[in-house]
């Protein structure tokens, strides 16, 4: 089992001098989390709303610095990679968002409420619309998942209900 999750190098464009296109981050991301040994998330970038703001220039916020909980801002995305390791159990959960799920390494077992389990693999693509899991590593190497959060409305089905005054929390 892995005790640091794996570098990812982030690339980020944006715009310098007279609006020419150029990378302003080239380098491993580093809001990395950890919610239990071994299992990592590393945020990638979000946005605030759609459509999702670009300022113009290099001194534009890093949004993949942003400290999130697990859903993305109101109206808006997160994305982040997320590291499982062998044995990995996660308790069930739901998110009211729209996953958009890719598995890049590795396979892990997905448990829905009753019971009913699906197996990703390498390449496999998911989406996923606000349904209760839990994410199994029943294999011998770390699985490693894009994932795309985007915000939804609530389907009333979960206590994790956005406040009044801001981001959900979970």
């Amino acid at each position: 089992m892995l005790n640091e999750p794996q570098a990812v190098r982030r690339v980020v464009t944006g715009h310098g001098a007279g609006d020419a296109a150029k990378v302003l981050i080239d380098a491993p991301a580093q809001n990395i989390r950890a919610s239990r040994p071994g299992q990592f998330t590393t945020l990638m970038w979000c946005t605030e709303g759609s459509p999702a703001a670009m300022p113009v220039g290099g001194a534009a916020e890093d949004m993949g610095a942003r400290a999130l909980g697990t859903y993305p801002p109101a109206g808006g995305t997160r994305f982040m990679i997320a590291e499982y390791p062998p044995g990995n159990h996660a308790a069930m959960h739901r998110t009211e968002t729209i996953d958009y799920i890719i598995v890049l390494s590795g396979r892990i077992d997905m448990e829905m409420d009753v019971g009913e389990m699906v197996t990703l693999g390498a390449g496999d693509v998911m989406i996923q619309r606000g349904t209760n899991h839990a994410w199994i590593n029943r294999y011998s190497e770390v699985c490693r998942m894009a994932f795309v959060l985007v915000d939804a409305q609530p389907l009333g089905l979960t206590q994790f209900l956005r406040p009044p005054d801001g981001p959900r929390k979970v």
